[in-house]
């Protein structure tokens, strides 16, 4: 499967698996590119610039295919030293950097400079046509359906996407609710250049989390996802456990975010993520956890997306189109 994006990016297929908090390892990364996609490491999931380096060189060591950073910017209350972090993904060598959060424009001409390709990641045509203009090479677009921050537009992938393609001139990528082949399928009739997944590759046996929740997405369906944080204009979608409906009750009574915090804290997170508790804390997860029924190797994952996109383009949408010109030819 040939698009701009591969072409752009080198890689085998138009699938990235995105940045995950906490879940998007060197290993992981490692795994998805090795099956084909682009996988994304996560900087935030690395503590210290040292580990930062040791991870993309563990990365590195892991496969031979492309590979990338995400770096996001403003989504947590520690400072951080951006600057810092850009010079150790330069120094290490790394040519893809995925970025979320605020824009990279401050850091773009370095990247430009290191000869590194820029994917960003958008919630709305603005933020995208904004991205396009400071110089990124991919824009990858999340519709409301999407784990994590949808923003606050409340706009479905399938005009979203086509939207963002239509106005665009770079490579858009299709993001949120996509976990199989129909959705590879979608995204490229609705103009973009690939797929990026989170939920999708979390239920992967690579993936750094416990059984019990990979478990707990793959019984789950389309409606047990939550969003929370709405009065604080921060919108985000986690599994529909006890945490999301305190946090959703105390909002909706008027408390502020440091009445929540104690219990979205990144200590519960990782309660969660390590023992399987689900309700420990807050979870983030994706609307397409509904169609998700198995947990393949990344490798697997890869493949099976790809054979299902081709088999439905070319027998479903073929015969369909087919039918179509035999009766117009008949009239």
């Amino acid at each position: 499967m040939k698009t701009r994006l591969t072409e752009l990016l080198g890689i085998e297929t138009p699938i990235i698996c995105g940045g995950m908090m906490r879940v998007g390892t060197p290993e992981l990364a490692a795994a998805a590119s090795n099956a084909g996609a682009l996988g994304v490491m996560t900087e935030l999931s690395l503590p210290t610039l040292e580990a930062l380096e040791e991870g993309i060189a563990r990365c590195a060591s892991l496969t031979d295919k492309p590979f990338g950073v995400n770096l996001t910017v403003g989504v947590v209350a520690t400072p951080i030293n951006y600057d810092d972090l850009v010079d150790v993904i330069i120094r290490s060598g790394v040519k893809i950097v995925e970025t979320a959060g605020r824009s990279p424009e401050p850091f773009m001409e370095r990247f430009k400079a290191a000869g590194i390709k820029v994917i960003h990641k958008c919630v709305a045509v603005r933020h995208a046509l904004s991205a396009e203009r400071i110089g990124v090479d991919v824009v990858s677009i999340d519709g409301f359906e999407c784990a994590g921050h949808p923003g606050e537009g409340d706009v479905a992938g399938l005009v979203l996407f086509p939207a963002a393609a239509q106005a665009l001139r770079i490579p858009v990528v299709a993001s949120g609710g996509i976990a199989d082949g129909r959705g590879l399928v979608a995204a490229l009739a609705l103009g973009c250049e690939g797929i990026n997944m989170g939920t999708r590759f979390l239920v992967t046996k690579e993936a750094p989390i416990h059984e019990g929740i990979k478990q707990k997405i793959v019984a789950m369906d389309e409606t047990q996802t939550r969003l929370i944080f709405r009065s604080y204009k921060n919108t985000a979608r986690v599994y529909r456990n006890v945490v999301a409906d305190q946090v959703a009750a105390m909002e909706a009574e008027g408390a502020d975010f440091g009445k929540v915090h104690h219990l979205v804290s990144g200590a519960n997170q990782e309660k969660a993520w390590s023992t399987g508790d689900i309700d420990a804390g807050m979870v983030t997860v994706g609307m397409c956890g509904g169609l998700i029924n198995d947990i393949p190797t990344c490798k697997e994952l890869v493949h099976n997306i790809v054979s299902d996109a081709e088999k439905i383009i070319n027998e479903r949408l073929r015969s369909i189109v087919g039918v179509a010109a035999s009766q117009a030819s008949a009239a």
